[in-house]
């Protein structure tokens, strides 16, 4: 009876780690607002989130593919930005 809702659990999950990106990447879009964020973990984290789009891939586990996705993709706006600001000197 329990095994029936893991899928939910893990759903909830997904969706409440790859939404905690969300408030990053609000502080993350004007401009020179990414001085305090480290290049280094955002590479080393937005790799890490397309690994386990793979890893979800070869298990055919939406979930993991799913939230990882969208982690993947505000991860890498912040990225985005922290580049943006380095070319622009800040």
């Amino acid at each position: 009876m329990i095994q029936d809702f893991a899928p939910w659990i893990g759903a909830c999950a997904a969706a409440l780690t790859s939404l905690s990106y969300i408030p990053q990447v609000q502080k993350a879009w004007p401009r020179g607002s990414t001085d305090d964020l480290s290049l280094t973990m955002l590479v080393v984290l937005t790799s890490g989130l397309v690994c386990w789009i793979g890893y979800g891939l070869l298990k055919a586990d939406w979930v993991i593919v799913a939230a990882n996705s969208v982690g993947a993709a505000l991860s890498a706006s912040v990225l985005a930005f922290k580049y943006r600001d380095l070319r622009a000197g800040n």
